[in-house]
C-alpha cells in the first residue's frame, strides 16, 4: 500500500517538473522574442518629422482619392437613375398617346367614309363642309402627335406592313404583287407602325 502511494507521489513530482520545464521554456521563448523585437527597433532608423509629415500627407491623399472615387460612383449611379426614369416617363407618355390615337383611328375612318358618301351638290355642300372641317381639325391634332398615314396603293405588297384581305387577277404584269386598293388605311406613330393597312392585292 505504501508503495502505491509512493509511486503516485513520484508521478506527481515528475508531472510538476515537466510543467515547470515547459513554463520555463515558454518564458524564455517570450523573453527571446521581446529581445529580438527590441533589437529590431534599435536597428530601425527613427523617422524624422519631415518623413512623418510626408507619410501623413500620403495617407490623407489616399483618403481624398478614395472619397472622390465614392463621390464619382454615387454621381454616376444617380445620373443613370435620372436618365432611366426620364426615359421611362417618355415611353409611358408615348404609350398612353398610342392607345388614345389607336382608339381614335376608327373615328377618322368614319369621317373619311362619310365624306365619300356625301354627294357634292348644293344641298349637301354645307354638311360636307362641316364634316371636312371637323375631320381636318382632328387629323391636324393627331398629326402633331406624330401620326402619319401609310401610302399603300401602287406599292409592292409587304406582309410586314400590309394585311391582304382579298386577291384579284392582275390586269398586266406590272401590277402583279402590288396593292391595287385599300380597304382600311395603315398608320405610323413617330415612325412606329401602329396599324396594318388592309389591302387588296393583284396576283
Amino acid at each position: 500500500m505504501f508503495n502505491i502511494f509512493k509511486d503516485m507521489s513520484d508521478k506527481e513530482k515528475k508531472n510538476e517538473e515537466v510543467e515547470e520545464v515547459e513554463e520555463t521554456q515558454q518564458e524564455e521563448g517570450a523573453e527571446t522574442k521581446d529581445k529580438k523585437e527590441k533589437k529590431k527597433e534599435k536597428h530601425e532608423p527613427k523617422k524624422t518629422e519631415k518623413e512623418k509629415d510626408e507619410d501623413t500627407i500620403t495617407e490623407l491623399n489616399y483618403k481624398i482619392a478614395e472619397l472622390n472615387d465614392k463621390h464619382l460612383r454615387l454621381y454616376s449611379e444617380f445620373d443613370n437613375y435620372r436618365k432611366r426614369t426620364s426615359k421611362e416617363r417618355i415611353e409611358l407618355s408615348k404609350t398612353a398617346s398610342e392607345e388614345m390615337i389607336l382608339n381614335l383611328l376608327p373615328v377618322l375612318d368614319d369621317f373619311e367614309r362619310a365624306m365619300k358618301a356625301i354627294e357634292p351638290n348644293e344641298q349637301t355642300a354645307t354638311l360636307r363642309e362641316g364634316v371636312e372641317l371637323i375631320y381636318n381639325k382632328m387629323y391636324t391634332k393627331l398629326q402633331a402627335k406624330g401620326l402619319k398615314p401609310m401610302e399603300s396603293i401602287g406599292t409592292e405588297f409587304d406582309p410586314e406592313i400590309h394585311e391582304a384581305i382579298a386577291q384579284i387577277p392582275a390586269q398586266d404584269d406590272d401590277s402583279k404583287g402590288k396593292v391595287i386598293d385599300e380597304v382600311e388605311k395603315g398608320y405610323y406613330l413617330n415612325d412606329k407602325l401602329i396599324r396594318y393597312a388592309k389591302v387588296i392585292v393583284a396576283i
